[in-house]
């Protein structure tokens, strides 16, 4: 490890992004921290603890609807009333 060495450099995958360089010890540090905080969080998610735990509230109570569709479709076996419209003009 040399501290001479860039911490970043630009990704031998033919990209123009960068990447942590292993070979400065500060970079070997943050890809070191970079997976530890990726193990943390995954184990977290799946415990379910912290920022991911479980709510101590019970859930709402569903409320019952109100809306019934048979109340508003028409019934197409009745004949259909004839009613003047507004918007056609009467001669």
């Amino acid at each position: 490890m040399d501290w001479n060495e860039p911490v970043f450099k630009r990704s031998k995958w033919g990209t123009s992004r960068y990447v942590y360089n292993a070979e400065n010890p500060l970079g070997m540090a943050l890809i070191v921290l970079s997976v530890i905080v990726t193990v943390i969080g995954l184990v977290m998610m799946q415990t379910r603890s912290g920022p991911f735990a479980m709510d101590d509230r019970p859930a709402p109570a569903p409320n019952p609807s109100v809306y019934v569709p048979d109340a508003y479709l028409p019934d197409m076996d009745a004949p259909a009333d004839p009613t003047a419209s507004s918007d056609v003009p009467t001669p």
